[in-house]
């Protein structure tokens, strides 16, 4: 018997169509209820799955009923910054599981555990991220296995202490501009002024990116920063309000402006590519800065093991957005905290004034500043740029006792961790800069209770970078001004990728 075509046509239809109905349902029921099971006989305890959404609907709705509300200076931060964990944790105790769409997410607080998990880098590897937050960056942070490796390999050298060393001219030529203009701003008014140091914060750990990575000024890399800010916030909101499969692909006004900003970003850095590529075939000397140690990885006897232009684009969106984003939220903290502990602040100006006097800070001085170094780790214990820290299974793995099924996410969680009172005590929510007077491993009790860099073979590489420039800023600042906050600061501090100051951080700046 012949079949005709429209009966084949109509079979395969079928065929797709319930192969399409089954791998949706499994996708976003039998799986994840499979999960819920062996994570359950684990012994593991959690919120039950949601299709679809799971806990990300709830999770949303509380922050934004945290945020809608501001807190006084002296109030824990972790009900605002991370409203539906710490629910999860007093409901559930220090390991539970909760839901990111379908997958489950294990919060573990055991620093033992936390410690196997940073150090087994290829049995936990970074999460696929949603593919939202691709748009931001990828490069060496959103990299596993031997792709990490290699690039961890090529930009080694863009932070070996000699070359940090070498940027501190820069990192001054920055800061003091910003110092500068407050000083005229203050002298202009003629008395103690009120200056809203967030965004001068910004732009001025923007600028510090721009002169070390890509020898430029702020200016030339404005609409980055600018197009990167902007898209961190609409890839959030889209994040935030669920993930519904196939809607990135929809022409909505949030999909179009993230999509518009992405491509401004490509292509503003490409044309800065493309600059230096064409002034080295010219015969001009190389940049001894970050972009140019990524493209010297490709030429040479190095060529063909180092990165594609387009992986140096990745790379370069990447040092933009994680080295001036969190190098500004670890200052505004400490302006915050300092303006809020003036004995402190007090402590760190005459360490300032014995050390450096009112010469030019440089590497030496800036490395004998204890009390600053102090301060600067109890900020980022309190105010850790980023709240969790995420890993993920790939097949079934251990983790301490616990047997792990594969498609599983690990939370990390951070800011919970480092001020949690069974590891720091009952002051774990208080500002005190001496339970480092010892170093990290004494505050520690040498415990994995403080990873704002993370740890492990993936600890953060720019880290010293971060701390010299933020040590750098601070010595300026306190060289110049004396500073409290002003009566028109409201403590508000959010998430927004980093803890951000909700309103600004405004503070009142006298001359000294």
């Amino acid at each position: 018997m012949e079949i005709s075509v429209a009966s084949v046509t109509v079979s395969i239809a079928i065929a797709v169509l319930s192969w399409w109905v089954w791998r949706t349902l499994n996708c976003v029921w039998f799986k994840p209820k499979m999960l819920e099971s062996y994570l359950r006989g684990e012994g593991l305890v959690g919120t039950s799955y949601t299709p679809l959404f799971g806990d990300i609907k709830r999770s949303y709705s509380m922050m934004m009923e945290a945020k809608s509300k501001a807190i006084k200076l002296t109030d824990d931060i972790t009900p605002r910054v991370v409203p539906y964990p710490l629910q999860m944790l007093k409901t559930h105790g220090n390991t539970f599981f909760t839901w990111l769409g379908p997958t489950p997410v294990i919060t573990i607080m055991d620093p033992e555990l936390i410690k196997e998990a940073f150090n087994k880098v290829y049995d936990f590897p970074k999460p696929h991220t949603f593919p939202l937050v691709r748009l931001i960056a990828t490069g060496l942070a959103d990299y596993d296995g031997d792709k990490w490796a290699k690039h961890r390999r090529v930009i080694n050298p863009a932070f070996n202490l000699e070359r940090i060393k070498n940027m501190v001219p820069a990192f001054h030529q920055s800061c003091n501009e910003v110092v500068d203009q407050w000083d005229k701003l203050v002298s202009n008014k003629g008395f103690p002024c009120e200056v809203d140091v967030w965004p001068w914060l910004v732009n001025m750990t923007a600028d510090v990116i721009s002169r070390t990575a890509f020898s430029s000024s702020y200016k030339e890399g404005q609409r980055i920063f600018e197009n990167q800010t902007e898209l961190a916030e609409l890839v959030l909101q889209a994040i935030r309000k669920g993930s519904v499969p196939g809607y990135s692909y929809l022409p909505t006004k949030l999909n179009r402006r993230m999509k518009a900003s992405y491509r401004e970003i490509e292509v503003i850095l490409r044309g800065i590519i493309n600059k230096r590529v064409r002034g080295r075939e010219a015969g001009e000397a190389p940049n001894d800065d970050m972009l140019g140690i990524l493209l010297e990885s490709n030429t040479g006897q190095a060529k063909g093991n180092g990165l594609s232009i387009e992986e140096v684009i990745e790379e370069c969106k990447l040092f933009y957005i994680a080295g001036q984003v969190t190098t500004s939220v670890l200052l505004v903290w400490t302006m915050v905290m300092l303006s809020q502990h003036q004995d402190w602040q007090v402590r760190a100006r005459e360490e300032v004034k014995q050390v450096l006097g009112d010469k030019e800070p440089d590497t030496e001085g800036l490395n004998q500043l204890k009390f600053i170094k102090m301060i600067l780790y109890e900020v980022l214990r309190l105010y850790p740029p980023v709240v969790q820290l995420m890993r993920a299974t790939e097949k079934e793995m251990k983790l301490g006792d616990l047997t792990l099924p594969a498609g599983v996410q690990i939370s990390l969680p951070i800011m919970l961790v480092q001020r949690d009172t069974e590891l720091w005590g009952n002051d774990a929510a208080e500002f005190k800069p001496e339970r480092f007077k010892d170093g990290l491993s004494k505050a520690t009790k040498n415990q994995l209770s403080f990873f704002a860099f993370g740890w492990g073979p993936r600890i953060c590489i720019g880290q010293h970078f971060a701390l010299l420039e933020a040590k750098m800023a601070m010595a300026l600042i306190l060289q110049r001004f004396s500073f409290e906050l002003s009566p028109s600061y409201v403590h508000a501090p959010y998430e927004a990728m980093t803890i951000n100051p909700q309103f600004g951080a405004p503070v009142i700046l006298q001359k000294l």
